[in-house]
């Protein structure tokens, strides 16, 4: 197992959401400092590192993992890319941030844990609802017994990302690369269902391609996309309740991301209509059997510590901040890869649902 000094050197493999969120976190975090940059492009690696004064730029991920001054790595690449990387790591006995979702498959996502488990590494994922003020409050007033016993969950996440058929064909057109709106925003949505709401029983599910073709980058020619970008998804809870959820990566003026808990004894509703920033904007809402929905004021205790343009920059720093706690434990807190492996199972179900066109099962 790593040694972790006062501070942890972090190299970062990703350099999209990875340029824009990992890295000016981790240097924002008090305990973390990139001193790595990966991208196969060795030129534009040393571009990157250079404008943000990291030490090493590498087109080798091996070779970036194995500097001794690098203590964890941050993962934030294509998820067809997840597995062998996140391997690397773990086997090299260093810690990981990996985004969502995991891996392709659970099969793949149970093998990272058996390494991890091995050679002690602490696991973080970028499950990042968990961290919101809003969703923290509801998760505390469900605790409570705020709405009963539950009758039915609903759950709507439409937005227009997708929307255009002009957006070039890439790696999110294929299924077999996980591209897709099931593991882009199906991944956090089974994470928070099990959070909230506890573990899910059977999964019937219909994913829908509804834009076929995407102009390829270099050429313009259409070609062909067999990843979801509708999902229809029907949950039983183990408990019996009822949950339905449609996602939608292409609807133009989707009503955004809504969360509704009706129970015998009240109602929840969390939702924002931002459509550019899926952290900002949430606002809670509960009403008694029987009475109005009033808004919820969220505590001071919940809240972010700091306000960023970008949403996402305080939700990752809480994800950051107990990867940091759990490497300094030396347990894993979650959301760490323990969840990454129910969410991953539960899209895997929901692919062999929509593919059988039945209910599944799942096995514990």
């Amino acid at each position: 197992m790593v040694t972790v000094d006062k501070t942890l050197g972090v190299a970062i493999a990703g350099t999209g959401f990875g340029q824009k969120i990992h890295l000016p976190v981790l240097q924002q975090h008090h305990r973390t400092q990139p001193i790595a940059l990966y991208h196969r492009d060795a030129t534009k690696a040393q571009a990157i590192a250079q404008q943000h004064q990291i030490p090493y730029a590498l087109d080798s991920f091996e070779e970036m993992v194995a500097l001794p001054e690098v203590q964890a790595v941050a993962i934030s690449t294509p998820p067809f890319l997840h597995y062998s990387m996140a391997q690397t790591v773990l086997e090299a006995g260093k810690h990981l941030l990996l985004e969502k979702p995991v891996t392709l498959t659970v099969q793949e996502a149970e093998a990272l844990q058996a390494i991890a488990d091995r050679t002690g590494s602490i696991v973080a994922v970028d499950f990042e609802f968990r961290t919101v003020p809003a969703w923290q409050r509801m998760a505390e007033l469900l605790a409570e017994g705020g709405v009963g016993q539950k009758r039915l969950i609903k759950i709507d996440w439409m937005a227009s990302s997708r929307a255009d058929a002009s957006r070039p064909w890439n790696w999110y057109a294929q299924r077999s690369s996980g591209g897709g709106a099931l593991g882009a925003i199906g991944s956090h949505t089974f994470d928070y269902i099990h959070w909230l709401f506890g573990p899910v029983q059977r999964v019937l599910a219909n994913l829908v391609t509804s834009v076929a073709e995407r102009p390829d980058p270099s050429s313009g020619e259409l070609k062909p996309v067999d990843s979801d970008d509708i999902c229809q998804i029907f949950l039983e809870l183990a408990d019996g309740t009822p949950v339905q959820v449609c996602l939608s990566s292409t609807t133009y003026q989707g009503r955004g991301h809504w969360v509704e808990v009706y129970g015998d004894q009240g109602t929840l509703i969390l939702g924002s209509n931002h459509q550019t920033d899926y952290i900002h904007g949430f606002q809670l809402s509960y009403a008694p059997a029987g009475q109005p929905l009033q808004p919820v004021e969220i505590p001071d205790r919940l809240a972010f510590p700091k306000a960023y343009d970008d949403g996402r920059m305080a939700a990752v720093l809480r994800i950051v901040d107990g990867w940091v706690q759990g490497i300094d434990r030396g347990q894993a807190i979650a959301p760490s890869l323990k969840e990454g492996i129910a969410s991953q199972r539960l899209m895997d179900l929901a692919h062999e649902s929509s593919d059988r066109g039945e209910w599944v099962t799942v096995s514990a």
